[in-house]
């Protein structure tokens, strides 16, 4: 065992320390996501609000380029906020991948407002932002998945790391002996 900062034994983690231990860390990255994407979220619908209405570009090619203005914003949110300890070698496969996976984003978001706008016929200003906002909200959940599992790629070394010892961990604890009492 070892001594915490106050010179008291601290116990070695448990497998529920371990488990608590990753629920936080992806809880504290969703919560980074979640800030650099209502930032984005803003950029998105503001850019689209402005292009509609200073423009005569129909309402899908008008979300489009909002779609494409948060898309270099989030970029630049997500590699120095949100992932910023993540593994930055392969910056080409890094951008490469998530403007391919920010196009699947795209393709469905606009794809909702799309089927909105010329599939039922929705497309006043507030219908078109409600769609827009469903679009972007669906295609959130596609992108938090694939940015996190094939962009921003956890550090090998520091997740094994972290792994092996929270096992080596709940082993020894296991393996320990307990100590019995003898009764009076």
């Amino acid at each position: 065992m070892g001594r915490g900062s106050s010179g008291h034994r601290t116990a070695p983690p448990t497998p529920r320390d371990a488990l608590l231990g990753r629920v936080g860390r992806l809880w504290r990255e969703a919560v980074k996501f979640g800030a650099v994407g209502g930032a984005g979220l803003l950029v998105n619908l503001l850019v689209f609000n402005l292009v509609r209405h200073v423009t005569d570009l129909q309402v899908v090619r008008a979300s489009v380029i909002a779609t494409v203005v948060s898309i270099v914003f989030n970029y630049v949110g997500f590699r120095y906020f949100t992932y910023r300890d993540r593994d930055k070698s392969g910056r080409t496969k890094e951008l490469t991948l998530f403007l391919l996976f920010s196009v699947v984003g795209l393709v469905i978001e606009n794809g909702v407002l799309y089927l909105a706008t010329y599939g039922f016929g929705w497309d006043s200003p507030l219908q078109s932002n409600v769609f827009k906002f469903l679009g972007i909200g669906i295609a959130t959940l596609f992108r938090f998945w694939s940015y996190r599992t094939w962009v921003f790629r956890a550090l090998p070394a520091r997740e094994a790391v972290a792994d092996a010892e929270s096992f080596l961990h709940a082993e020894a604890q296991a393996k320990r002996p307990r100590p019995t009492r003898v009764s009076r």
